[in-house]
C-alpha cells in the first residue's frame, strides 16, 4: 500500500488526549510505519522530536486547539520533518492557526488509506520545499562569493564566475563547494596587503 518513499517511517504522534494516541497508533502500524514516540506533554515533545528524528510527526486535536498548536510549535522547532494535523470534524480555524505554525497537511485520524495518501503527498512535498531550500542557499553562497572576488580582485561578475568554475574544474569539486570555501576565507583570496615600508 506505502510508495517505496513512505516505506517504513519513523513516526512521532502527539496528541493531548492518551486515548485519542492510542487510536492512532495501530492505524500507523497497519501502514507498516514504526510509531517511535507518543507524547501527550507540551513540555516534553521538544526534547523527543530532537532526540528521536522522526520522519513525520502527526498531531492531534484533542480538547484544547492551543496544546495541539503548541504541540505542533514545539515539533516544527526541533524537527527537520513534516507535521500532520489530525482531526476528527472540519475546524477553519484551527487549520489557519496550524498552518501558521508550520503544518504541511491535515487528515481525519480515522481512514488508514488517508493517512497513507496525505504521508505520501506531504513528504514528497517536503522533499521538493528542501530541495527548494538548499537550491536558494547554493545560489546565495555563489553570489556572496562572486561578491567577495568581485571586490578583492577588481574584476566584474562574469570574471568572478569564471574564477569559481575554473576552480572548480581544477579542483574537481562542485562550483557550491568552491564557493562556500571562498566564502570561508579560500585561498583564492588574495593575502592581506603588505605593510607600507617606512
Amino acid at each position: 500500500m506505502s510508495s517505496p518513499e513512505t516505506h517504513h517511517l519513523r513516526v512521532l504522534i502527539a496528541n493531548e488526549r492518551r486515548d485519542r494516541l492510542e487510536l492512532v497508533v495501530p492505524m500507523v502500524a497497519s501502514l507498516g510505519h514504526a510509531v517511535v514516540a507518543r507524547e501527550v506533554e507540551v513540555d516534553d515533545v521538544g526534547a523527543v522530536t530532537a532526540r528521536e528524528r522522526p520522519d513525520v510527526a502527526l498531531v492531534g486535536l484533542g480538547a484544547s486547539s492551543e496544546h495541539a498548536l503548541v504541540l505542533i510549535e514545539r515539533i516544527v522547532k526541533e524537527a527537520a520533518c513534516p507535521v500532520i494535523a489530525l482531526l476528527h470534524a472540519p475546524d477553519p480555524g484551527f487549520i489557519r492557526e496550524a498552518s501558521k505554525r508550520g503544518i504541511f497537511a491535515y487528515i481525519t485520524d480515522g481512514d488508514p488509506v488517508e493517512l497513507q495518501n496525505n504521508l505520501d503527498i506531504v513528504l514528497h512535498r517536503f522533499a521538493e520545499y528542501h530541495d527548494l531550500e538548499g537550491a536558494f542557499g547554493r545560489r546565495a553562497t555563489i553570489e556572496r562569493a562572486k561578491g567577495i572576488l568581485m571586490e578583492r580582485h577588481s574584476v566584474d561578475d562574469e570574471s568572478a564566475f569564471a574564477m569559481l568554475r575554473d576552480h572548480a574544474r581544477a579542483a574537481n569539486r562542485k562550483l557550491v563547494d568552491i564557493a562556500t570555501a571562498v566564502v570561508d576565507g579560500h585561498p583564492l583570496l588574495p593575502g592581506p596587503a603588505p605593510a607600507p615600508a617606512d
